[in-house]
């Protein structure tokens, strides 16, 4: 499926999941009814006192794999860029940790979930973020002007993954660092996985390969990349998520058992231009 069809169902189901919040629900993975088909990614990430610092619709409309703003060592006044911000939990916790001298702006291209996520920084009162419209394979702010970008189980969404990297590079200072979560395949992954469009919005279908990861990132230009898995999901946890993509869970599940992972992906903008080469990275090309 093209990269516009791919956006115009992630955009459809994202907004429908924004419109569950504001209806009082918990949002889910791809929109759906129910939690039981988003649970293993999305549960537990974050801490009671994070979580009891925002408002409830920022913590309901969290569809992210991990915690991106407590592994980031984010500092005061530094530029943070959320991609794919949905109901803007990631910016507000950023904008706390970079404080009053610093700013954390959140793109996301989905109207309802842009709209939740002003209202959620209307109710934390919270002065140093900005949400802009945008897509993350374009993103609307210029070259060299963020310190930090961060995401949350978002880039595995795009259907250009090698732009949106381009793209980070770009608006990333000299020096400037890209920290996100994300989910991670390792192996072969069934094709009846990739062809299904409610498992690449579920977040799964379109994971990278973890070397895959490394030597895209490695292209688009960053070096000290570091891949960090944080989770393993087994197959059990899978079943439900499965069913309701309309696959059959005694069939597909033990063929992904272990195979996807959530991760914490780091890396680096150069200080200076020149050749990407260091000890931390792994790519095919810079290890054979």
């Amino acid at each position: 499926m093209s990269e516009p069809n791919i956006q115009e169902v992630v955009k459809e189901k994202y907004g429908a999941a924004a419109k569950q919040v504001a209806e009082g629900k918990t949002a889910c993975c791809g929109g759906g009814g129910s939690l039981s088909g988003c649970d293993p990614i999305t549960r537990n990430l974050y801490g009671e006192a994070e979580k009891g610092s925002l408002p409830a619709d920022a913590v309901a409309a969290s569809l992210g794999c991990g915690n991106p703003t407590a592994l980031a060592k984010l500092q005061a006044g530094e530029v943070v860029l959320d991609l794919g911000s949905g109901g803007g939990i990631d910016v507000l916790l950023s904008a706390k940790r970079v404080g009053p001298t610093g700013k954390a702006y959140g793109l996301d291209m989905t109207d309802e979930m842009l709209a939740l996520a002003r209202e959620n920084q209307r109710k934390a009162d919270v002065q140093n973020v900005e949400f802009l419209k945008g897509t993350i394979e374009n993103i609307p702010l210029p070259g060299n002007s963020v310190d930090v970008i961060i995401s949350n189980c978002v880039i595995n969404l795009s259907g250009d993954k090698d732009r949106v990297l381009r793209e980070a590079f770009r608006v990333l200072k000299p020096g400037g660092r890209f920290a996100i979560s994300d989910v991670l395949v390792r192996g072969e992954v069934p094709p009846e996985i990739r062809k299904s469009m409610e498992l690449w919005v579920g977040c799964i279908a379109g994971a990278l390969e973890e070397y895959e990861y490394r030597d895209k990132l490695f292209r688009a230009g960053f070096e000290a990349i570091d891949i960090e898995p944080t989770r393993v999901y087994k197959s059990s946890e899978a079943r439900d998520f499965l069913a309701a993509a309309g696959l059959d869970p005694d069939k597909v599940a033990p063929l992904i058992d272990g195979k996807f992972i959530s991760a914490f992906v780091r890396a680096q903008k150069p200080n200076a231009r020149g050749s990407v080469v260091g000890p931390s990275c792994c790519a095919p090309t810079c290890c054979n």
